[in-house]
C-alpha cells in the first residue's frame, strides 16, 4: 500500500510549473538544519540511481546563523524555479530572530499546508485505520509576527484573521476534497473563546462549504477536543482545516499516532509556488551529522513533489519501493525500532529500486 496519486491531486495551475531545460526540471533544494542535510541527500541519490530528471539548485539557508544575503538567494531561487525541496530551518526562542519558515511562506505567499496522516504496513503504531489530511492556512493568525512590549512586563501579540485568506485556504481544503474522493471536510477553531477571530474563520468555512460544495459534509470541532477525538477515535477524520499554530499541534500528534515524525509528508502551495518539506516540522538538532535520521518523510514529500511535476512514473517506482523496505522491516531506522542507519535505509530502497 502507498499514497497513491489520487492522494496528492490539488487545484495547482499547470500553467505556473517551472519549464524544462535540456529534458529536465531545475527545483531548489534547501537541505535545512539538523538532520536536513542527510534526508535530503538520501532523496538525491534515489533520484540519481533512477535518473530522474531533476537538475538541483541548492541553497545553503540555516536559521542557526542566518544572514539577509541566504534568504534573499533562497527566495529568488524559489522564484525563478517554482518548485522547491526543502528541509526544516531552525528558529532560534530570541525575540530578535524571526523564523525563516515563515518569512519564506510570507514573501511567496505560500498559503497551504498539506500534511498526510496514514498508518505505513509494517510500522508499529498506536492505532490502525488511520487517514486523514491536515489542510493549514500559512501566512496569519497567530504566525502574524506582530508582537510588542506596550508597558515592562507587559506583552500584546496580535492573531489576524482575516476573511479572504480565510475563503482560500477553505477553498484550497474543499477543492482538495473533491479530487480524492474525500467526503468530510472539518474546521478546528477556538470560537468558543476567540469569538471574532476564530468565529470569522468557522463561519466562513461554513459558508464556503454550504454554498460552493454540497457535496461534501462540514462539521467544525473545536481544538482542544480535536485533540482528544485524534487521540482516542482519529478515524473519524478526513480533511482537517485550520489556523497555523492549531495545524502545527495536530500535525505533532498525527505524527505520534502513526510512528513519528520522520513517516509524514508534506506540501506547501500557492498561488504560483510550491515547497514540498516534512509535515511534521522537527529539525533534528540532536541527531545532525549522526547518520540515524529516518529519510522516509522526505523521501515521500519528494514523490509528492514529483507528481506536482508530472513525473508520476518516477513517483510510483520510488514510493512502493520506500513502502516495500518499511513493510520488510529488515532495514529500517532506530526511531521505528530498526538499527539500519541513514545510508543503509536508502540503500535499501535503491537495492529494491534495482532488484
Amino acid at each position: 500500500m502507498q499514497f497513491g496519486r489520487r492522494s496528492f491531486a490539488t487545484t495547482v495551475n499547470e500553467n505556473l510549473l517551472p519549464k524544462k531545460y535540456g529534458g529536465k526540471y531545475t527545483v531548489t533544494l534547501i537541505p535545512g538544519d539538523g538532520a536536513g542535510k542527510e534526508i535530503t541527500d538520501s532523496v538525491k541519490t534515489i533520484f540519481a540511481s533512477e535518473n530522474v530528471p531533476i537538475e538541483w539548485e541548492t541553497i545553503e539557508l540555516s536559521g542557526v546563523d542566518a544572514n539577509h544575503s541566504q534568504i534573499d538567494e533562497a527566495v529568488l531561487s524559489l522564484k525563478r524555479n517554482k518548485v522547491g525541496l526543502k528541509g526544516i530551518l531552525y528558529t532560534p526562542s530570541s525575540p530578535m530572530e524571526k523564523s525563516l519558515n515563515v518569512a519564506l511562506r510570507k514573501e511567496l505567499d505560500i498559503y497551504a499546508s498539506l500534511v498526510l496522516i496514514k498508518n505505513i504496513p509494517g510500522v508499529k503504531a498506536r492505532m490502525q485505520d488511520i487517514d486523514f489530511v491536515l489542510v493549514r492556512e500559512n501566512t496569519e493568525a497567530e504566525y502574524s509576527g506582530l508582537e510588542h512590549q506596550s508597558v515592562p512586563g507587559v506583552v500584546e501579540s496580535l492573531k489576524i484573521i482575516t476573511k479572504y485568506k480565510t475563503e482560500r485556504i477553505a477553498k484550497f481544503a474543499f477543492d482538495f476534497a473533491l479530487q480524492n474522493d474525500r467526503k468530510l471536510v472539518t474546521a478546528i477553531h477556538k470560537a468558543n473563546i476567540m469569538k471574532l477571530g476564530d468565529g470569522l474563520f468557522r463561519r466562513t468555512i461554513q459558508e464556503i462549504g454550504a454554498k460552493e460544495y454540497p457535496s461534501i459534509d462540514v462539521k467544525d470541532m473545536i481544538v482542544d477536543n480535536a485533540s482528544m477525538q485524534c487521540v482516542s477515535r482519529p478515524q473519524q477524520f478526513d480533511v482537517m482545516v485550520t489556523p497555523n499554530l492549531y495545524g502545527s499541534i495536530l500535525s505533532n500528534i498525527g505524527a505520534a499516532l502513526i510512528g513519528g515524525p520522520g513517516l509524514v509528508p508534506g506540501a506547501n502551495f500557492g498561488r504560483e509556488h510550491a515547497v514540498f518539506e516534512p509535515g511534521c516540522r522537527h529539525v533534528g538538532l540532536d541527531i545532525k551529522g549522526q547518520n540515524v535520521a529516518n529519510p522516509t518523510a522526505m523521501i515521500l514529500s519528494a514523490t509528492m513533489m514529483l507528481r506536482h511535476l508530472g513525473l508520476d512514473e518516477y513517483a510510483d517506482r520510488i514510493a512502493k519501493a520506500t513502502y516495500d523496505v518499511l513493510a520488510e522491516g529488515k532495514t529500517t531506522t532506530r526511531d521505528i525500532g530498526g538499527s539500519a542507519s541513514t545510508v543503509e535505509f536508502t540503500e535499501a530502497i535503491i537495492a529494491k529500486l534495482n532488484a
